[in-house]
């Protein structure tokens, strides 16, 4: 069986960390959390719930995920798929098996989870949000006949992939970076329709003005960057 790690990002998610990693399925070998600069009880939850916890003071999503994979490095045994996933508990973690089967089957290098609105619970995603991700996929399609439908957080890729996309982004622009260096790349990549529903608390993103406002301008500028690069 291949081996997998996951990686959970999480800043002030003590009231749901401990359900995301406890929906995970068993077949995960480790389930490592980066603490984000978090200020509440995230990483006693989160250790208490069975995960690698590591600190990064450095405030983004970026960095924090980066923290992760520089863990991931340090091991001498290395993972075949690394899974990224939220510590809101807006996706439901016991899809992971969805998400990594294409990988498994089909020898896909890149599956994202797209938050179809059929399956999204009402409010689980802000009007900026759905702006934002038909935006951003638009541009794609647009200027690489990209099939990407969504920007979605749940993903997973394979650890070797993974290391060639040489990820650098450090805050808002995670995502999009991975989608479009997946595109320059060339490797292959499907999406597969995941449920998702309300967050526990507020996004740090979506939730403000500014985040909305900033996230926006990181995603934009990551597409141009590499449209006209």
């Amino acid at each position: 069986m291949s081996k997998i790690k996951v990686i959970i990002p999480a800043y002030n998610e003590e009231k749901a960390i401990a359900n995301v990693i406890q929906e995970i399925p068993s077949i995960v070998d480790e389930i490592i959390v980066i603490s984000n600069n978090s200020t509440d009880n995230t990483e006693l939850a989160a250790k208490n719930a069975g995960a690698t916890v590591l600190s990064e003071n450095r405030k983004g999503y970026g960095y924090a995920c980066l923290k992760g994979m520089e863990y991931i490095s340090n091991q001498e045994i290395k993972p075949e798929i690394v899974v990224f996933l939220d510590g809101d508990y807006s996706d439901y973690p016991e899809e992971l098996i969805k998400l990594i089967a294409p990988i498994l089957k089909d020898n896909i290098d890149f599956v994202i989870g797209s938050r179809v609105p059929s399956l999204r619970e009402k409010g689980s995603m802000t009007p900026q949000q759905i702006f934002g991700n038909w935006l951003a996929t638009f541009l794609m399609k647009l200027f690489f006949n990209a099939k990407f439908t969504d920007l979605g957080p749940f993903r997973a890729i394979k650890y070797e992939k993974l290391l060639a996309l040489n990820m650098e982004d450090k805050t808002y622009g995670w995502t999009v970076e991975m989608q479009l260096k997946a595109l320059k790349q060339k490797i292959s990549y499907v999406e597969i329709p995941v449920r998702y529903k309300n967050r526990i608390g507020v996004s740090k993103v979506s939730g403000t003005v500014k985040g909305s406002v900033m996230a926006g301008i990181k995603i934009i500028g990551w597409i141009f960057k590499y449209t006209f690069k």
